[in-house]
């Protein structure tokens, strides 16, 4: 079927004109404006003053950090989600709809709240802080305090991205493997995860972003330490309060070209991967 006769089919909804032009007018007013006048902003500081507001010692830290610390959130998310989807899809158990409603919870949660509990658990005093700092293993107020609040935002992203996929996924796909003399690791690395791979790293990308921008959970949790524990957007919100709007324009455009820059390779890998996929 030709593109034309793809777009001249009869469709519920209007044509394909006024469709395609409050798809462009609705995204030009929610996402493309207000980023031109985050770079435009940012713009008026000049290529040199620009470059030295991204580039001090003090926000390359906190690039290092945010990004680092999103990548492994997210690379758990992966690992760990995978297995909580492989659970509530595979399987049937007492409670299941209790976990499966659980598993929105990051969601209907204020960041705040969340990263103000974190923090009362793993801090000194806490619940398991208490065990975890005598033995030299610090949480709240270090860098593993802000994956692990990283990480509880993310999850509910990877775990409701693989469970379609799962779902798609035939189990007579497995059986048919194992009657072939497939061990069940083979099984599931040449059998499941290349059907599930597109899925994964969309879980990836998303958690990955959505730790990048977040500020509510981990002010908390990480104590804002200079050049040990600030995040990006916490230095954001404090060029915000100090007035310095082009400063934090410029720490905004930066981290989103970046953020940008990642999430393309992310999905080019994707497309790759499920065009490969297609193909096999």
């Amino acid at each position: 079927m030709s593109i034309a006769s793809k777009i001249l089919r009869p469709s519920v909804l209007p044509g394909f004109g006024p469709a395609l032009g409050y798809t462009v007018f609705y995204l030009s007013i929610i996402v493309l404006l207000p980023l031109s006048a985050m770079f435009a902003k940012a713009a008026g500081l000049g290529w040199s003053s620009f470059w030295e507001t991204i580039s001090s010692p003090r926000v390359v830290a906190a690039y290092q950090l945010t990004f680092g610390a999103s990548a492994i959130a997210a690379s758990l998310n992966v690992t760990f989600g995978f297995v909580v989807a492989w659970t509530l899809v595979r399987y049937s158990f007492p409670g299941k709809k209790l976990v499966d409603a659980a598993i929105d919870l990051p969601f209907a949660l204020p960041t705040a709240v969340s990263g103000i509990a974190l923090t009362a658990v793993y801090s000194r005093n806490g619940w398991v802080g208490q065990f975890l700092e005598p033995a030299g293993f610090h949480v709240a107020y270090a860098p593993p305090g802000i994956v692990l609040a990283l990480t509880f935002i993310g999850l509910p992203f990877v775990v409701r991205t693989l469970q379609p996929a799962l779902q798609d996924l035939d189990f007579e796909v497995e059986e048919a493997a194992a009657s072939l003399g497939a061990t069940r690791l083979q099984t599931l690395l040449r059998v499941i995860m290349p059907a599930l791979l597109p899925a994964l790293l969309t879980g990836f990308a998303l958690s990955f972003a959505r730790a990048i921008g977040e500020y509510g959970s981990v002010v908390f949790i990480s104590g804002n330490i200079p050049m040990k524990t600030e995040i990006v957007p916490l230095l954001i919100v404090t060029k915000l309060e100090n007035y310095d709007y082009a400063g934090a324009t410029a720490l905004g455009a930066s981290a989103l070209m970046i953020s940008f820059a990642i999430l393309f390779l992310i999905n080019v890998t994707q497309w790759v991967t499920a065009r490969r996929h297609r193909r096999t």
